[in-house]
């Protein structure tokens, strides 16, 4: 991929229980859809908003080796979206040192965008598919 291109990253996180055992998973994509990387990973206990956070964080890293110029999200949690756009107040302390984090490593980049799908579509699908591996690797 040519340093400086445009990547789409699906995230998903979900808790079993809320909360409860949490996990996350991340499908990066190029500028035409093709998936370059995967990754997922079980991240202890958390709320499924925590959750949905802390993929987009994990992705921020994951992208890093890419040197991508652009990032587009997408995620299918509408509140999670709304809040990064500015739409929603973020209310919830741990959220927003979460929020805090996502816009701090977000800053690294030239563009970083978020926007929202319906669950289980295209890629978002497969993202969900990773959170629930991870989950079940680690026993729950």
């Amino acid at each position: 991929m040519p340093e400086g291109s445009e990547l789409r990253v699906y995230t998903d996180g979900g808790a079993r229980g809320n909360p409860g055992p949490a996990a996350i998973g991340i499908v990066v994509c190029d500028a035409s859809d093709q998936v370059l990387r995967e990754h997922s990973e079980y991240i202890g206990e958390g709320t499924n908003n925590e959750a949905e956070y802390r993929a987009v964080i994990g992705a921020l890293e994951v992208v890093r080796s890419f040197s991508p110029s652009e990032i587009l999200f997408v995620s299918d949690s509408e509140l999670l979206v709304r809040q990064l756009n500015g739409l929603y107040r973020v209310r919830n302390p741990r959220i927003a040192e979460l929020f805090d984090e996502v816009k701090r490593k977000a800053r690294g980049f030239r563009k970083v965008s978020f926007t929202h799908r319906p669950r289980l579509t295209g890629h978002l699908e497969r993202a969900d598919a990773l959170v629930n591996e991870a989950l079940d690797g680690a026993g729950f």
